[in-house]
Order: structure tokens, then sequence, then C-alpha cells
């Protein structure tokens, strides 16, 4: 009998003809150094001679399979126990045997997104000395490459990599940390099949199928087929050159201008490609570095996207991920657990309550499908962001935000894992009594100082700064002496709420919320921004109704002098935005 290891059995598989493609091979992520999940009957799939007999054995356990007309065998193997001594998996058709060697078994996850998930620890500075240190042999992680495909993939290149100081700076930051706190926490191997591509939309994750269901991913994917069928690549080349030389004339024209005028002009036409295969499109990354991995034997997903869905005109996302959540399920034909990062507070802090932003509308919808889809979690971030960067470099805080659901709700752990969840609100006196999940042991302000960015309305829709204070260990009272009859509550409502300070007993950020359904929480499809001017006009007005509130206010009082505080940096921000003389 002869018995290749997988890396040889694919070199080998590359220096041979053709006809012996068919014979005894397996998808790239069955491979040396990979982990199974624990007690459990875990799938193992590939392709053999036709009608071959295929066995599989592990750990003094065999299962076997009769591959079908076209080769294809797929079994289940039970695992048993978590084990971190590796063990050899041998499986054999005929002749032929293929040999996987250190095999583990313990927990695994798949790990997918946009570029907050594919950012790797390499990126983070103050991650050096970590990295250095960070031999655990028992987390390892599959990193798939970046590929589009027009049909669902059967494989997908990549290899098992135990983390060490050499292997750990390309992996997913929020995956390693989510991983190593399990690892840690657990005791037990945690494997990570990470597959993600930055600047994508939640619908190229999901299958043309499944988006067909609904009926506004629907014209998404008929779009994309109209564009594929009319596409021809001669003249889609010929455009792209015209626009590549007008671009580089441009970029001549410009040379030795400032770095704001060159910042303004266009980006470089990017190289045609066939719709089909272009990253984004409807399905294009589920057919080819998700459907490769359907079926692999795991406890859960966790998720970081959505940027590439926060704009006016979206699908909305408590709709469109829940959509790919159970079309995902459904394929592995298993509910799996499934925690995704909610988006972290980003660009210029807002100063004026009842701003629309497409962002707080994305975030909020992510809090409700905790509501309405089973055996999902959110791991609050609002606390980390950065105002010019939409890329944090705290990759740690929701890594391990995310591995509190997974120990709570997978593993069993008490422990407080969620942040608070708005949950009711009753309108009485003259105030609103907002209650949350979640609470721990008690709400409290992070900083201890007034809780800030609650917003408040009456029936007139005209949104007011409130004054907000804990009562009990899990409610908050809002009200605004502006605002005599409250109908309507909103938190930390902007894509970065500077200043919101509501936390659980864990010092878990409470999550943005609204307690009405108006339509104004949402810029309008195609509305212009504000212009420089109508920023520092509208800047202007707000300056002038603070400084009428301090006019009534006691000068001794800390609020007087929180709020004189607030004013002067609006004044600083106002001259700093001036016209240039």
């Amino acid at each position: 009998m002869k018995y290749f290891s997988r890396s040889s059995l694919a070199v080998l598989f590359l220096s041979l003809p053709g006809s012996v493609l068919a014979e005894l091979s397996l998808p790239h992520f069955f491979s040396d150094h990979m982990i199974l999940q624990r007690e459990r009957a875990a799938a193992i799939w590939g392709k053999a001679d036709p009608k071959a007999e295929v066995t599989v054995a592990f750990k003094g356990k065999t299962a076997a399979a009769k591959a079908d007309a076209q080769g294809q065998w797929r079994v289940a193997i039970e695992t048993g126990p978590a084990d971190a001594q590796g063990t050899e998996l041998r499986i054999t058709a005929g002749a032929e045997s293929v040999v996987l060697k250190d095999v583990l078994v313990g927990e695994v996850w798949i790990a997918s997104g946009q570029s907050n998930m594919y950012f790797t620890m390499n990126r983070v500075p103050a991650y050096a000395e970590l990295m250095a240190k960070a031999n655990y042999p028992g987390l390892r992680m599959f990193n798939a490459p970046l590929v589009t495909a027009a049909e669902p993939q059967g494989d997908i290149e990549g290899e098992w990599s135990l983390c060490s100081p050499e292997t750990v700076p390309g992996y997913s930051a929020v995956a390693f940390f989510f991983a190593l706190k399990l690892h840690q926490e657990l005791g037990i191997p945690v494997g990570v099949l990470k597959t993600c591509w930055g600047g994508k939309p939640v619908e190229t994750f999901t299958s043309r199928e499944a988006l067909n269901t609904h009926p506004a991913s629907k014209a998404l994917v008929d779009k994309l087929l109209t564009e594929a069928a009319s596409y021809e690549p001669a003249a889609a080349q010929a455009d792209y050159e015209t626009r590549l030389a007008k671009w580089k004339a441009t970029m001549a024209a410009a040379k030795g201008k400032s770095a704001e005028v060159r910042k303004r002009l266009s980006k470089k036409p990017m190289v045609p490609k066939p719709p089909l295969l272009t990253e984004g499109k409807p399905g294009v990354l589920f057919n080819a570095m998700i459907h490769p991995f359907v079926g692999y034997t795991l406890r859960g997903a966790i998720w970081y996207q959505g940027e590439g869905n926060a704009k006016a005109g979206a699908v909305p996302y408590d709709e469109s991920l829940p959509l790919m959540i159970r079309d995902w399920r459904q394929r592995w034909g298993d509910e799996f657990s499934f925690y995704f990062v909610q988006l972290a507070n980003y660009r210029t802090p807002s100063t004026a309550p009842g701003t629309p932003d497409a962002w707080a509308l994305l975030q909020d919808r992510m809090r409700h499908i905790l509501e309405t889809t089973p055996k999902t979690g959110m791991a609050v971030i609002n606390d980390v962001g950065e105002v010019s960067d939409i890329h944090p470099k705290d990759k740690m805080t929701p890594g391990y935000r995310l591995a509190r659901w997974a120990l709570a709700k997978d593993y069993g752990r008490d422990l407080l894992y969620s942040s608070p969840l708005f949950k009711s609100s009753e309108v009485k006196d003259g105030a609103v009594r907002v209650t949350f999940d979640h609470a721990g042991s008690g709400l409290k302000s992070r900083d201890g100082a007034a809780l800030k960015r609650f917003e408040i309305a009456g029936a007139d829709k005209v949104w007011h700064w409130a004054e907000a204070k804990v009562e009990g260990v899990d409610s908050v009272v809002v009200s605004s002496a502006e605002v005599k009859q409250p109908v309507a509550v909103r938190y930390a409502w902007a894509s970065n709420p500077e200043g919101a300070n509501l936390v659980n007993s864990d010092d878990l950020p409470a999550s943005v919320f609204r307690t009405d359904d108006w339509d104004d929480v949402e810029p309008k499809v195609g509305a212009k921004p504000m212009s420089a001017l109508e920023i520092r006009r509208a800047k202007a007005v707000e300056i002038k109704a603070l400084n009428a509130k301090l006019a009534t206010m006691d000068k001794g009082s800390a609020e007087f002098k929180e709020l004189r505080q607030k004013i002067q940096g609006l004044l600083a921000e106002l001259k700093a935005t001036a016209p240039k003389k």
C-alpha cells in the first residue's frame, strides 16, 4: 500500500498526469496540524476513484463510505474529548492512503467579515511584546487567501499553523484574542478558520440563492447578472486604459501641489474584472471563501463586518445579516452559535442631538438581531474606536468581549457576558424611565461623571440633550427641562458618541438604542453632505443655544462649569475652521 502525508500528496498531484487527479485527495483544510471539533462526529470529505471504498481511522475509531460516481465521498468520525496530544488521522481508499499528522481535538470556530476581522496582529506596535511570547501550540489558525469565484467552490488553498512568534503576526487580531481567551480559560486546543476580505458588504458573503429570497437583495443579484451578461472584456480594457491615462495626466499636473489638494484627486482606476469574479459582488466571496468550508464541524462563528453596509439606501442590516446567518446554518445543517462585533465609534464626534446617522442606525439594527435571531451575541465596542481610522488598533477588547459570549453560552461559565441592552421604557411624571437587560450588579457611569449622550424629544420630534440618572440596579431616568411631555429617548445616536459613559458592573458599555420608530434616523439617499459654511452655521446656532442655557444656571454648580467648558471647546472648533484670510 502506498501512503503519503497531506503535503507530499499535494506535491505528487501537481507532478502527475491529469488522469491521476481523480485519486484520493482532500480539501486543503484537512491537513497536518488541523483541529477537529471535540465530542462530535466530525465530517471529513474528499475525492477518490469513482465507487472506491474509503475508510477514515482516528484514535482507534473508524468510519467508512463509498465514493459516488463522481468520486465524491464523505464520512463522520467520532472525535471524543479534547486532546492536545497530536494524533495521526489516516484516510484509505484501495491501495492509496493519506496520513494527516499532529491532529488535535478541541474547539473550532470560523472567523469572517471585512477588514476589521482581517486586521492582523503585526499592525499594532503595542502587541510586539505579546507576539514575542506567543507560544501556544494548542492555538491554531487556518488563513484563507483572498480569492473570488463565479460558482461555489469545494476547496480553498491555505494551511493550518501553530501559534508562535513567527506565525502570530499574520493572524487576525480579533480572532487571535478570541481564541486565546478560550484556550486559556478552557485549557484545551482551539482552532480558527479565518476567511475574510476588507471593505466588502454582507451580501458578498451570502449565497445568491439566499439573496434571491429577499426582494431588496434579489435586486442586487439581478443587477449583477445583468452586468455579467453585458460584460465585454475588450471594451472594459479599453475603457480602463482611457481612464488610466486621464488619471496619470491629472496626477502629473498636480505634482508639486499641496497634500490637501492631491488628497482630493480621484483614485487610480481599478483593473477591470468580470462581474462574477469581482470581490464584493453578491455571492462572490460566498462561492470562493465560505462554501469550501461548509460542513466543517465547528462550534460557531465570529463576525466583524458592517462598515460596508453603513450607508443610506442599504438593505437593512437586521434583515441582511440574519439572512446570511440562516444561509450558513442551513448549509452546515447546524444551528451553531454566531457572535458579532457591533461597529466601533468613528469619525468626528457629533455635537448636536437628533443628527441623522447611517452608522448609528446600523449599530442599532445590529442590536435588534439579538431579538430576532437565536443563538447570536454582540460585542459592543463604542468605547475603543478612533476618530480618523475605521480600523481601531484595540483588537483585544472586541476579541475578549466575543469570548465572553462563547464562555457563557457555549461553555457554561457564570459571567456577565453582554453589555447593557435596552429592554423597555415608560413615560412618567415628565421623564422617561429606561430599563436595561444585563446590568449585572448595577448600572453606573464609567468615569463617575454625569451620564451623557442621552437625547429626549416630545411629540414635536425635536431632540434635546437630556439629563440622565441611574435609579436602582437596571434603570436610567431621562428628562429635560425643555421637554415637558417626553415621548422618546435615544442613547449614543452618533457614529462617534463622544462622552457616552453608561456601563454595567463589569464596565461593559451600553449599546446605542432608541425608543422611537421615527423616520429621521437616516440621511436620505443622494443627500449632499453639509458644506463647511453650513457646519459652521450649525455650530454657531448650537453655541447660542448653550449660552442661553448657561445664563439660567448656578455659576457655582458643577453643571455650569461643565457646560461652560463645552462651549469653550465649540468656540475653539469654530475658530479653527474659520476661512483663511
